[in-house]
Order: C-alpha cells, then structure tokens, then sequence
C-alpha cells in the first residue's frame, strides 16, 4: 500500500470507512500501551523519587513531550502524510519504552524522566487519530468517523491496565520493567497497521494559492476558540483526576480508610496490602477507560442530532458530577463512580470539542491549526498532571486530603469552559 499525492476530491466514505478500521485498530491495540503506562508510572515514579510530590513528574513529562511533540508532528504529517507521522509515533513509543526499562534496571529517576518525555511522542501521534478519521470523511459522516476511532479504546480500555497488571512484577526482582517491555512490543507490532492506512498526503500549495488563516486569526475564531478551550479543560481534568487515581486507591487503602468490598475479594490476589490495592487500582483505571470510550459507539449520533455545543456542555456537567462524587468519600465504589463519571464526561466534552474544531477550517489550515490545537490542548494536561502528585501526595497529612484537594481543583476550570460555551451561544450564529 502506498500513500498517493493526489488532488483534493470529494469525501469518500468508502474510504474515510476503511481508514476508519485501521484507526480503530491501532487505537485499540497500540493505544493499549496509554492506560498501562498511567496506571503503574506514578506508582513506578514514587519508587524512584526522592520526593514523593514529584510521584507523578513521569506523567507530566510523557504529556509535555506530546506537547512539545504536538506542532512538528502536524507539520511533518502536512508534508510526509498520516502514515509516515503515526509510525513515527510508535518509535517514540517503543524508544521511549526502552529507556524506562532500562532507568528502573538501574534505579535512575532522571533516566525514568527521558524515556517518558520520548514517550509523550507516541501520545501526540495517538491525538492525531481522530483528525485522521476526519481527513476523507464527508461532513455528514465526520462526527461518526471520529467518535468510532475514539470507540477503538474500548479494547485499549481491557488490555492495557490487566496487561499492566499482569506484566508489572513479570521481570523478576524489579518492578513494572515487565509492563515497559511489553510496552516495545505493542508498539513494534502495532505499527505495521499504518501500512494499510490510505489518505492521501495534502498537496503542496499551488504558488499564489490562498494559504489559509494565520494561527492568530484562527484563535480570533470564536467556535475554534471555544472548541481547544472546552477540549483543554475536558482533557486536562480527567488527567488531573486519573493520575492520581492509582495514588489515593492505594494510599487510602493502605491508610486503612478503604477496604475491599466482598464483590472485589475473589478477583484480588493474595498479597501485601499495597500489593492487593495496586492490583484494584487498575479495575478502577480499567472502569475508567472502559466509560472513557463506550459511548463513543453513539456520542457521534448524539452530536448529529443535538449538535456540538449542547454534547460538550453535557460533558462538562458529567466532569462536575465526577467531582461531586470524588469529594462524597474514599470507597472503592465512589473511586469506580467517580472515575465511570470522569471517563464519559471526557467522551462527550472531547469528541465534541474535535467535532466543532474539525468543521471550522480549511484543509490548507489543518497541520497549522490542529497543531496549535493539541499544542494548548496538551499544555493544559500537563500543567494538571504535574499539579496532580503536589495536590495528591502534598497538599493535606493525608490520601483523603489530598484526592479532596484534586476534586476541588476541578471547578474553576468548569467555570472556564461553560462560560466559554455560554459567550458562543450568546453571539449571533455566524461561525
């Protein structure tokens, strides 16, 4: 298979559909390696951290190096194509696997810090995902395209954190360097998917040909700018919250303040008890991606029907009900609710957002803005996700402290998105 160079035609879903396939695909396998690395690394993190705030510093570094990663990628996609920027991505993956393999061989926190920052590269091209189900899809077609590339996680949801699980004390004395190798392998094997991926590359612009908005003007945009604000927030608060699942699971268990329910008991192995509630962490990391990626079988239905903003002002209540939920106690259950709410609320206030962003350019604008787009996205997850270990390991003397202190960080940024959805429905409907 081949990618052409060909001029820009009409949409066709036979193609954007099997496009479709591919992308599922890989977003279920490859994308597996996602929830496996957010479930164990502020564990594997807190190992290796002199100081347990910089527990989750891994995970802050694996979203800035998607950040970083974010505008080159696009530009390279611009001029290379899809397929030569996704399996770019999966050598980042597998690079970046190797290396905290190694760091945890040797007991190395900074070494931990560099094979996780490469890491970030493999996110941002699994961003892309659903900007590719996009690139031969019709209008009509579009939301559908892109929510059934985010329905591939689904799979991603059941393999990757049993597969953490399992893989976590699998390379003898030394934990999670089993998870990191199979972490290589995925994306090793998972690459060869894009052969078969057909969207043609973007021509190169005929000279004097209209080169599209500045990214200043398309920022001026009010439904681009209202789409990476409310898709910044949706992003940034389940990563706020998610990372620091696995932290309060443990450490309220551990504390004494939860205890296993009898539903759990005969699935959890005998073991220590931080053993037995890392274990339960990811059955509640796994509930989480599970309700992350199940509605995305209807949410592209749903915004068909009802339209964007509605769906994505849907999803920001959801995030708050999360919140509220998060904030009522330290039960396993409110920590399988919470984090049940946090998953579909991300759906609905993501695909939405990509949805309303993907319907607001041009194609000669596309690598500018969905660069920028996942460039601010992905800033806002990483400054969450590095306020996530400070508010969960040092803002109270407790876990329950802290896991309160994270759900209360919520709000503000809600306030952000609804006002912003709230000015865009105000303005006469012009974009």
């Amino acid at each position: 298979m081949t990618e052409t160079n060909t001029p820009s035609a009409p949409a066709s879903d036979s193609r954007a559909k099997r496009n479709v396939i591919i992308l599922v695909m890989a977003q279920a396998f490859l994308g597996s390696q996602m929830p496996m690395i957010f479930t164990i690394g502020g564990l594997a993190g807190q190992s290796l951290a002199s100081n347990i705030c910089f527990a989750t510093l891994p995970i802050s570094m694996i979203v800035l190096g998607s950040m970083i990663a974010a505008t080159p990628l696009s530009a390279f996609m611009q001029s290379h194509g899809r397929r030569a920027g996704f399996m770019l991505g999966a050598t980042c993956g597998a690079a970046g696997a190797a290396v905290c393999a190694y760091a945890l061989t040797i007991g190395s926190f900074p070494v931990f810090l560099l094979g996780s920052l490469l890491t970030g590269g493999y996110m941002s091209a699994q961003g892309f995902y659903r900007f590719a189900a996009s690139d031969t899809a019709s209008p009509a077609f579009r939301p559908k395209a892109i929510s059934y590339v985010m329905a591939g996680g689904l799979l991603s949801a059941i393999i990757g954190p049993q597969l953490g699980n399992y893989s976590s004390f699998a390379y003898g004395a030394v934990p999670f360097v089993g998870t990191y190798l199979a972490v290589m392998a995925l994306n090793i094997v998972g690459s060869l998917l894009f052969m078969f991926l057909d969207i043609p590359k973007p021509d190169a612009p005929a000279e004097g040909a209209p080169k599209g908005r500045s990214r200043i003007e398309l920022l001026k945009t009010p439904a681009i700018a209202v789409s990476i604000i409310a898709a910044m927030v949706s992003y940034a608060l389940m990563n706020l919250v998610m990372t620091s699942t696995p932290l309060a699971v443990v450490g309220c268990g551990v504390g004494g303040e939860t205890s296993i329910p009898d539903w759990l008991i005969a699935v959890v192995p005998e073991g220590s008890a931080r053993e037995r509630f890392q274990f339960i962490a990811g059955y509640v990391v796994t509930a989480h991606v599970l309700a992350m990626y199940i509605p995305s079988f209807f949410t592209g239905h749903l915004i068909a029907r009802f339209g964007t903003r509605k769906i994505v002002a849907t999803g920001l209540m959801i995030l708050a009900g999360a919140g509220i939920v998060g904030l009522a106690g330290v039960t396993l259950e409110h920590f399988f609710l919470a984090l049940v709410l946090l998953g579909i609320g991300w759906n609905f206030g993501f695909i939405g957002a990509t949805t309303m962003l993907a319907g607001s350019h041009s194609e000669s604008e596309r690598g500018r803005l969905q660069g920028m787009n996942d460039l601010i996205v992905f800033g806002g997850v990483f400054v969450a996700s590095l306020a996530s270990g400070g508010l969960m390991n040092c803002s109270g003397t407790s876990a329950q402290a802290g896991w309160t202190s994270v759900n209360l960080a919520m709000a503000p940024f809600l306030m952000l998105a609804g006002g912003a959805l709230i000015w865009l429905a105000m303005r006469p409907k012009q974009d």
